[in-house]
Order: structure tokens, then C-alpha cells, then sequence
């Protein structure tokens, strides 16, 4: 048997290698298409000539009769209207590829509106410098980030001129102080690249600092807590619910559990906004809503 095994290895192997060769060049085909298509990407127009600074305001957001589309041919956003008062919590829900993060996206500009006018505190966002509409912005994500460094370097991250006072305080009221004070070195210990040697709650309890110490009058929290158990969830909902105070706020999210407190929920569908209310309303409603919220508590 050893021996027709020895004789199938010795003429197969020629065919196993030029199969593993054939492998990787599909993947660098795939990633030079990919290098290729981005320089192909035109590039982000430039703030207008006489684009004024925002300045940090109370968070009013006005989406007034917006459309946008990713593909000039394939309908997504085709006349939005909504507008937020400071200091609400605005809780966007629907399935996946419904808007949810595109309504984000506009509202940072990373994408331009293709028609209708888009205000923070009654500034059309395409008059404003880029640089000063994202400092009225603070983002929580899924995916955290965190850069080599001390843990106190990744908290001041969008404020390099913090005290040490101020990052501690941020910490503190993110609910991080304590699980830092038991690292090695405290504020001072070294974090690697994206986190690699601490938790995922922790990593995100850290992200929730950051923008503690920013202070930015509008927050958006995308999926924020879809990746930490549910024991972790409890004291990031805790944190948030710190850095929510008096903050108008964006919460998109899946476990709807989670937005029960929300001053409005738009329920969103192939881009448009189908449903709106409080929870107690849409549920009420017996709605797409509601729907939505009982399969995923049902028993």
C-alpha cells in the first residue's frame, strides 16, 4: 500500500503544484483589480471656495426632500425628509441594505447628495468645510480601531492636546477607568495594532472615551454593540447612555432591544422611511415594525 501511495504522490505532485500557482494568481488578479478600480475612483471634490467653518452648535439635523443614489440607474433615497431636534435619539432600524448606513454616510458627507438640501443647525453640509461638519460628529462603530500605542494615546486620538486629567475623566465616564487601572501599566500600557491584547468590550468601552473627550453635539452609533456578548452589552448600554445625554444622537441597530428608549424610530425600507414613531407606537401599530421586534423575541 505504502508503495502506490509513494507512486500516486510522486505523479500527482506536479498537478498539486500547478494547481497551488493557478490559486495564487486568481488572488493577485482579484487584488490588482482591486488597486486598479480604487485609482480608477474619482476623487473627493474639494470643499467650495468659500465653504465657512461650522461651529460646534446644539445638533439639529434637517434632511429635506434628499435623494441620493449609489448607481445613477438603481433607485435608493428618493425624496427623505426628517427632522431631528437637539438632543433626540434617533434609532434607525430595517433589513439589511434598506438605507440605515447610507443616511449615515450622507450625513457625514462621505457620499454627496444628489438632490435636496441636508442641514446641521441650519448650515447646508456642502457649505461647510468637511474638517469642521466631522467635528461636530462623533462615530462608535461595529468594528473598533485602535493604533499602536499607550492606551491613553488611543483615548486623545481626536484630541492630542488632552490633559491627562481630561482622559481619565473621559474614561471614566465611558465606564473604562476601572479595566484600565487593572492593566499592567494603567493609561500607560501599550496596546497593539486594533486592540490585539485586550477584549473586544474593552476595545470598545476605549472608542466610547475617545468621543467622550471630543464632546461633539451629534453622535452616531452604527451596530455599536453587535459584536460583545450580552453580559459585555450591559456596560457599554451604560456608557452610552452617558454619552447620549443631551447629545442628538443616530442608533443604528439590529438587536432592537437595544432603541426601546428612543425618542423616534424611523423604520427604513429600499430607502424610504415606512414607519416612525416611539416604540410603544410602532408596536401598537402591529406594523413592519412590530413584526420585526416580536420575531425576535418570540418563544
Amino acid at each position: 500500500l505504502s508503495v502506490l501511495l509513494n507512486y500516486a504522490n510522486q505523479y500527482t505532485k506536479p498537478f498539486n503544484d500547478i494547481s497551488g500557482v493557478m490559486t495564487e494568481l486568481q488572488n493577485a488578479l482579484a487584488c490588482a483589480q482591486r488597486v486598479f478600480d480604487f485609482i480608477d475612483e474619482a476623487p473627493i471634490l474639494p470643499d467650495a471656495p468659500d465653504a465657512v467653518t461650522l461651529p460646534h452648535g446644539a445638533g439639529s439635523v434637517e434632511f429635506e426632500h434628499v435623494k441620493f443614489r449609489y448607481v445613477p440607474d438603481v433607485p435608493l433615497i428618493e425624496d427623505m425628509n426628517l427632522h431631528v431636534q437637539p438632543g433626540q435619539r434617533i434609532a434607525l432600524v430595517g433589513p439589511t441594505g434598506c438605507g440605515k448606513t447610507t443616511l449615515v454616510n450622507l450625513l457625514m458627507r462621505f457620499y454627496e447628495i444628489n438632490g435636496g438640501t441636508l442641514k446641521v443647525d441650519g448650515h447646508s453640509i456642502d457649505t461647510v468645510t468637511r474638517d469642521s461638519l466631522r467635528g461636530n460628529l462623533g462615530m462608535v462603530l461595529q468594528e473598533t480601531w485602535l493604533k499602536a500605542g499607550t492606551v491613553a494615546d488611543n483615548i486623545a486620538y481626536g484630541k492630542p492636546d488632552a490633559t491627562r486629567e481630561e482622559i481619565i475623566d473621559a474614561a471614566k465616564r465611558a465606564r473604562a477607568h476601572s479595566f484600565i487601572c487593572r492593566l499592567p501599566n494603567g493609561y500607560d500600557t501599550q496596546v497593539a495594532e486594533d486592540g490585539g491584547n485586550i477584549s473586544q468590550g474593552q476595545k470598545q468601552l476605549l472608542c466610547i472615551a475617545r468621543v467622550m473627550l471630543r464632546k461633539p453635539p451629534i453622535l452616531i452609533l452604527d451596530e455599536a454593540t453587535s459584536s460583545i456578548d450580552t453580559r459585555t452589552e450591559v456596560l457599554v448600554q451604560d456608557a452610552f447612555e452617558e454619552l447620549m445625554k443631551g447629545r442628538t444622537s443616530f442608533i443604528v441597530a439590529h438587536r432592537l432591544s437595544t432603541i426601546k428608549n428612543a425618542d423616534q424610530i424611523l423604520v427604513m425600507k429600499a430607502g424610504n422611511i415606512i414607519e416612525r414613531g416611539t416604540h410603544e407606537e410602532l408596536l401598537g401599530r402591529g406594523g413592519f415594525y412590530a413584526n420585526l421586534y416580536n420575531s425576535q423575541f418570540a418563544v
